[in-house]
């Protein structure tokens, strides 16, 4: 489905390469998550598989194929079809992610107008399932409202809701719990599960909480100073962590009996 094939990022402001050398494949309807320490270039990687790197701050090289069609070199009518269509990406915070003079349904409703020929009662039926699709309590409601209106999770639902509302292949999320609470972010966990349950949409899950990547993801990459160090079944990492920078990540995981000493 998506496969990422030596790539090569290195910003004109640094020394060293963000993400050097990265293999990375997504299979149809799996969900893979991406963890590692800040800087270490997973959100590098993920930009870089929207298209959203800015060129001429970079050098960026490799292969990006989404079922077989490579990216990269690919002309900008292509890609522009590619994002928000075929890929989505849902960052960290939705607050500054969306729009606070638009309300929520125009915002949904935006990769609509971009990349479908629908009437306005249609994009607006398509943003209501969208919402609804998302567990929101009043999707209506919420379709009217703007953005301050909105708790943080709510606001992380109606970003989601962006995204899938036009049934994307891949959704690309970005630390996407970070910033809510333990409650709303385990309510986002199971929306995420749901979603890939029923709709079949591949995944790739950034964060650097290891818990929730394992609740989450069947398999899982880690990086180290933009090197992919190891990937595997999450289960088989998790329990026996072969690179030492992993087997570091892994210790460090709060557990009971330390937050307790």
């Amino acid at each position: 489905m998506l496969e990422v094939c030596d790539l090569h990022v290195k910003f004109h402001t640094r020394n060293r390469e963000a993400v050097s050398g990265v293999n990375l494949t997504i299979h149809d309807g799996e969900i893979v998550g991406l963890v590692g320490e800040s800087g270490s270039g997973k959100s590098v990687t993920a930009m870089s598989i929207a298209g959203l790197l800015p060129r001429k701050q970079c050098d960026i090289s490799g292969e990006i194929r989404l079922d077989g069609v490579e990216l990269f070199h690919a002309p900008r009518s292509l890609l522009r079809q590619v994002q928000g269509k075929e890929i989505g990406v849902v960052f960290q915070e939705p607050m500054s992610a969306m729009d606070p003079l638009m309300k929520i349904g125009q915002q949904v409703e935006e990769v609509l107008r971009l990349h479908m020929n629908l009437n306005k009662e249609e994009r607006k039926q398509k943003a209501l399932e969208a919402l609804a699709a998302v567990e929101l309590p009043d999707p209506v409601a919420v379709y009217n409202a703007y953005p301050h209106q909105l708790s943080g999770g709510m606001l992380q639902r109606c970003l989601i809701a962006s995204t899938i509302v036009i049934q994307p292949k891949l959704l690309l999320l970005d630390e996407p719990t970070t910033a809510l609470d333990v409650t709303v972010q385990a309510q986002i966990l199971e929306l995420l599960k749901k979603l890939n349950r029923e709709s079949g949409i591949s995944m790739l899950f950034i964060s650097h909480n290891l818990n929730v990547v394992r609740k989450l993801c069947s398999r899982v990459a880690v990086m180290q100073r933009g090197i992919l160090v190891e990937e595997g079944d999450s289960q088989q990492v998790f329990l026996h962590p072969q690179h030492p920078y992993t087997q570091r990540l892994i210790a460090a995981i709060p557990t009971r009996d330390r937050k307790e000493d």
